[in-house]
């Protein structure tokens, strides 16, 4: 009783005090005075424009759930990667598939909007504010929910007047609209603003991976940047219309930026208090019998404005219980399914991907579950897209095969590591390995002599092709020195040379590489006042060396046309 009389009491008299502390910490550089304006974007005037129709915001400015982060602050989890809290509490924890679609999705709009700088740590609070993380992770293993999350008819009785646009497709209501699915969008701003977040084709607002891509693309959908306090501020009001909305939503953030638990599928905690302070559950209309077609939102979505009129918060239906026997719980372990060596040069894509199975205590593959692959360590190796992790869905065989490495320019050895989402049992590593580019053999492409007069500039330029068991060795770095003798590689301080920039002599070339098709074309040579035989030597990496001889000799002089003989 104690626990609770606490709780309560630090929701009660706490809440603006807590509040204010996460808006100071994460908006200070907003600027007194400063709002938005009818496009969302900052204004310095005293009061904010008066606010368009709620179905201009995400949600249609539904009801949303009020609960604050509990008292104590999180703790770091000795676990791999630090990003627990050290104990598995299942009010502050996130669901393993929802906390997956939350960092997948802040991982995308990095790659396609990184002026953006979405945090996860914001989509996680914002699920929590709006569906309590999809009911705990009530989500299959594709992370759709197992039952549609509706918030209640947006029939202006005590909520906005929204009349239907869908026709009941999305939330099986025909009079009027209802915000849909984890991240609560409401179908007509769902019609422009959903993405297939979980790459099976379908947009669909009920599917926590589409609905958090969805979501930060929403977020993101202005030239905001979110690490700035005030844009940040104005893509969360954008989102739902309310002060306290904010200040709920800023102080989640800035718990889950503390540190947060990885907690297993559907044993999360529905939050307490709504917004609407109706505690019981409101009548879900039947779900759609079928999903719309997909559809390509416009270029430009409507405009949006960020409200100011609070609203109230969708009710939770019953969250259903956990289904027994899940793919998840039957698997005991990881196993290799026959990756081969993982190896491929600086920036070109690895030809092998990881096939990793899930297995039963008993062996046996099961299907239907999903995979995790984080790269680990100091690389620049990313997977397809740019991204440090994927992940992927075991097939019928228990197989899931991840996404092509793609090296980047570092070499050396990096871990992939692959896990069960949603179970505590150890990771499978697999190692994998970049090498430099690297030639085995260099040839002239001409086999023209390089001669040159003293002073002048040889007719042609050096241009040699590099090759790899036989094949063209692009990319590959090289040097090219004058040097003294074949016995003597130092640079030779007289005879042929190159020019720099501002035509100083230079005898020695660093940075070169060849082209996509092995060819490297050194650049024009030159000749001072010494005559005689020069040496240009190439060497690659990989160890392809070639040594080119340039001769420097006067120019012969006309032999004498013999004078006609006199006539006798």
């Amino acid at each position: 009783m104690s626990a609770q009389f606490g709780r309560r009491l630090y929701k009660g008299a706490a809440t603006a005090a807590v509040a204010a502390l996460a808006v100071a910490a994460l908006s200070g550089s907003q600027a007194p005075g400063v709002t938005v304006d009818d496009q969302g974007r900052r204004t310095t005037s005293d009061t904010r424009p008066t606010p368009d129709a709620a179905d201009d915001s995400a949600t249609g400015n539904s009801p949303y759930y009020t609960d604050l982060p509990p008292l104590d602050s999180p703790k770091p989890s000795p676990s791999a990667g630090g990003t627990g809290t050290g104990s598995t509490d299942s009010e502050s924890g996130i669901p393993a598939t929802v906390l997956d679609a939350y960092k997948q999705a802040a991982a995308s709009l990095q790659e396609s909007k990184p002026g953006c700088n979405l945090p996860w740590e914001l989509l996680a609070a914002i699920g929590y504010v709006e569906s309590g993380h999809a009911r705990g992770g009530r989500v299959s293993a594709d992370g759709t929910t197992t039952s549609p999350i509706l918030g209640p008819q947006l029939n202006g009785n005590g909520f906005a007047n929204i009349s239907d646009t869908d026709d009941g497709a999305y939330d099986g209501d025909s009079s009027y609209d209802r915000a849909v699915g984890p991240m609560q969008f409401i179908p007509s701003t769902w019609a422009w603003a959903g993405r297939d977040g979980n790459g099976d084709g379908e947009k669909d607002p009920n599917n926590v991976y589409d609905a958090a891509l969805a979501a930060g693309r929403y977020l993101c959908r202005f030239d905001w940047d979110l690490s700035n306090g005030s844009d940040l501020r104005s893509a969360i009001l954008s989102y739902n219309n309310s002060t306290d909305y904010l200040n709920t939503v800023l102080a989640w953030l800035e718990h889950y930026r503390k540190g947060v638990d990885e907690i297993p599928d559907g044993t999360g905690t529905l939050p307490e208090d709504r917004s609407d302070h109706n505690g019981g559950a409101q009548t879900q209309p039947s779900p759609p019998a079928s999903r719309p077609p997909n559809t390509t939102p416009p270029t430009t979505p409507p405009g949006t404005k960020p409200p100011t009129t609070p609203p109230s918060t969708p009710p939770p239906s019953t969250p259903p219980t956990t289904p027994p026997g899940t793919p998840t719980d039957r698997v005991h372990h990881l196993e290799d399914a026959g990756t081969a060596k993982l190896t491929a040069r600086t920036g070109d894509a690895f030809g092998e991907r990881i096939s990793t199975r899930a297995e039963t205590s008993a062996g046996k593959g099961v299907g239907k579950v999903r995979i995790r692959f984080t790269i680990v360590g100091d690389t620049d190796a990313t997977f397809s897209g740019g991204e440090k992790y994927a992940t992927a869905l075991t097939n019928s065989s228990g197989t899931a095969v991840a996404p092509a490495l793609q090296a980047g320019e570092e070499t050396g050895d990096f871990i992939v590591r692959a896990t069960v989402v949603g179970r505590s049992i150890a990771g499978l590593d697999y190692t994998a390995t970049v090498t430099e580019r690297v030639a085995d053999a260099l040839a002239r492409t001409a086999d023209t002599a390089l001669t040159c007069t003293p002073g002048g500039e040889f007719a042609d330029q050096v241009e040699v092709k590099a090759t790899y068991q036989g094949a063209a060795a692009d990319g590959v770095a090289a040097t090219a020195t004058l040097i003294k003798s074949a016995d003597d590689p130092a640079e030779n301080d007289k005879g042929p040379y190159f020019r720099d920039a501002e035509g100083n002599p230079v005898r020695t070339l660093t940075g070169l590489e060849t082209d996509a098709a092995g060819l490297l074309k050194l650049p024009k040579l030159y000749a001072d006042d010494s005559t005689g035989t020069f040496l240009l030597r190439i060497n690659t990496a990989g160890g392809a060396t070639l040594t080119v001889e340039l001769t420097v000799a006067a120019a012969e002089s006309p032999s004498p046309t013999p004078s006609a003989s006199p006539s006798a």
